[in-house]
């Protein structure tokens, strides 16, 4: 049975950490996991000495003709968002999206999808510092700037370095279920997916009395979901006002206490669906819904699926 085939793509300037991470996501053997895995390529997209982050360079023993093969294609952040990317780079991904070919960008690479065309009328993500800059210069793409990454099906997009490796584990649980995805994410010492958006790392100043307090307080509410928690109680727990504790839950998360509460709830019921035999009244019990009603309310605003959808797509029997 035919492997499916990632090519990472390399060019002059290429981005070390996104092009890294893509190597070892899907470039090592894992042989302990027991599934078919990926087949790994790096193709060079131009001619001359391909020169990386770092100053090292890059030798890519492939040519652009084996794109035709290519089932996921990936592009590291371009090297430069105001660049505009080789007619030739455009004309190949077009082609291979008009194949069915995943295409996937990390960081600025969503640049190089956004000139070839394919995510006119879709959504799409970068990092923070590009958020702008693409939605002005692409008007017919959705830009999400809060998102870590997003999904549309055959064009996934990632935020900044860090998000490149959100989404390949997420790829990753696409292909081969939430099992496979958690035992990598475990062989790289990383969570299998993190909650909340590109706010949470946004540069605030906080005072560090009040940053202490408040990561604390996290810790505590992580650890205790299924207790009732409210403004009040969590203000009080942090020897802070209310006001005070929304204003520092905005400035470090971007979210309200109560919000940043349902998320992580909401990643406490991802975590439980992965386990097939745990009923969703228990779930919604432990991870402090209280019922399957709110539960499910919450469920589907944060991850526009249901909670036996995600269960099915995810877990492996």
């Amino acid at each position: 049975m035919k492997k499916h085939l990632v090519v990472a793509l390399a060019y002059d300037r290429l981005c070390t950490f996104e092009f890294g991470c893509t190597v070892e996501l899907f470039a090592l053997e894992r042989p302990e996991l027991g599934v078919d895995w990926y087949e790994f390529a790096v193709c060079a997209v131009e001619e001359g000495p391909i020169r990386a982050a770092g100053g090292i360079t890059v030798q890519a023993p492939y040519a652009p003709d084996l794109l035709a093969r290519a089932d996921t294609i990936v592009i590291p952040g371009w090297r430069d968002a105001d660049e505009a990317p080789p007619p030739q780079l455009l004309a190949w991904l077009r082609a291979a999206h008009a194949r069915g070919t995943r295409l996937c960008s990390i960081c600025s690479g969503v640049f190089v999808l956004a000139a070839a065309g394919v995510l006119d009328g879709q959504r799409a993500t970068t990092h923070w510092r590009y958020a702008e800059r693409l939605a002005q210069r692409y008007p017919h793409i959705e830009v999400q700037p809060d998102h870590l990454y997003v999904d549309n099906g055959q064009v996934i997009t990632a935020a900044g370095s860090a998000a490149g490796l959100d989404m390949l584990l997420h790829l990753v649980r696409r292909d081969h279920g939430a099992r496979i995805g958690n035992l990598v994410a475990q062989r790289l010492v990383v969570a299998p997916h993190r909650e909340g958006g590109q706010a949470q790392f946004l540069p605030r100043p906080m005072a560090q009395g009040e940053q202490g307090r408040l990561s604390r307080l996290m810790d505590w509410l992580r650890s205790h979901p299924a207790q009732p928690h409210t403004v009040a109680s969590m203000a009080e727990r942090a020897a802070m006002s209310p006001r005070t504790l929304q204003r520092q839950f905005q400035q470090a998360t971007g979210l309200g206490p109560v919000e940043w509460l349902i998320r992580e709830r909401v990643a406490i019921v991802k975590d439980l669906l992965e386990e097939p035999d745990v009923p969703l009244a228990q779930i919604a019990e432990r991870a402090g819904f209280g019922s399957e009603e709110t539960l499910r309310h919450h469920f589907r605003r944060l991850t526009a699926t249901t909670p036996g959808a995600y269960r099915k797509r995810f877990v492996l029997r």
